[in-house]
């Protein structure tokens, strides 16, 4: 059978560096789970290491010719491959206990693949796996930094993130225009957070889109129609910029805002 052809529409970069496949599979624990979810699998360059160690792998590959590729060349997954868009399936429901995910992540959706992490967190208590460096170093960046941002924060609600090694563009094929990067995340002790989780994603996105401008100028922007009293913008922490915040001190934040909106609308 012929090699899978790799496709741009798809975000497709298959690894063919089996050293680093090894790598990327020995990032798995394998404690609190005993399935693992494999996203895009490819010709299954990384899934063959991931079939030697003691788990249940299952496959979501939307490509219809890497799914034939993959039934052809790895009996052993027959079964175990779901033809479909990771984003818009139900693996919850499908696997129904724990699992971890894995994969070599199509670049044009890995961010959204992070945030169906989110969603998922109840189930997954192990991610890792390849990243465009830049959305690597995103997500995995403290307070304190340039890059630290709006994925930095949610994701560090819920999982600690670790920076493991970079990439280069030559072990892929097509090779990407940028280097890559390979992260773990391990889900934390936060079963909900302390605060209206709704309105924390809002002021943290709310801030980060003016990531340059003090706390008590980006708020403004959720005070749209009732203006929040000045005692609100004379608050210590109005004078930092969002860069400059905890996951805690976001969650803080957004009691505050809270407080402020209820007391509006008593008005």
């Amino acid at each position: 059978m012929e090699l899978v052809k790799a496709k741009k529409h798809l975000g497709q970069h298959f690894l063919k560096d089996l050293n680093i496949a090894q790598k990327i599979a020995d990032t798995l624990s394998l404690k609190g789970y005993n399935k693992v979810i494999e996203i895009g699998a490819g010709m299954g360059v990384l899934t063959q290491f991931l079939l030697k160690k003691d788990v249940d792998v299952h496959i979501v590959e939307i490509d219809k010719e890497s799914v034939a590729y993959l039934e052809t060349h790895y009996p052993e997954l027959k079964g175990k491959i779901i033809a479909d868009d990771f984003l818009k399936y139900n693996i919850a429901d499908y696997i129904g206990e724990p699992f971890a995910i894995i994969g070599n992540f199509p670049y044009n959706i890995s961010t959204q693949i992070v945030f169906k992490l989110l969603e998922l967190r109840e189930y997954v208590p192990e991610f890792s796996g390849m990243f465009q460096k830049e959305v690597a170093e995103r997500i995995c960046e403290h307070e304190g930094s340039k890059t630290y941002g709006i994925l930095s924060v949610l994701v560090q609600a819920f999982y600690d993130a670790y920076y493991l090694f970079t990439v280069s563009e030559g072990v892929f094929n097509p090779p990407p225009k940028v280097k890559s990067a390979v992260i773990r995340m391990t889900r934390n002790k936060v079963e909900k957070l302390d605060c209206n989780e709704q309105l924390f994603k809002r002021v943290v996105k709310t801030v980060f889109n003016q990531r340059r401008k003090m706390l008590r100028v980006s708020l403004k922007q959720i005070f749209n129609v009732l203006a929040a009293r000045p005692a609100f913008y004379e608050q210590e922490i109005m004078t930092k910029r969002p860069e400059q915040l905890s996951v805690a001190q976001f969650v803080e934040l957004t009691n505050l805002v809270e407080t402020e909106l209820e007391a509006l609308k008593k008005q």
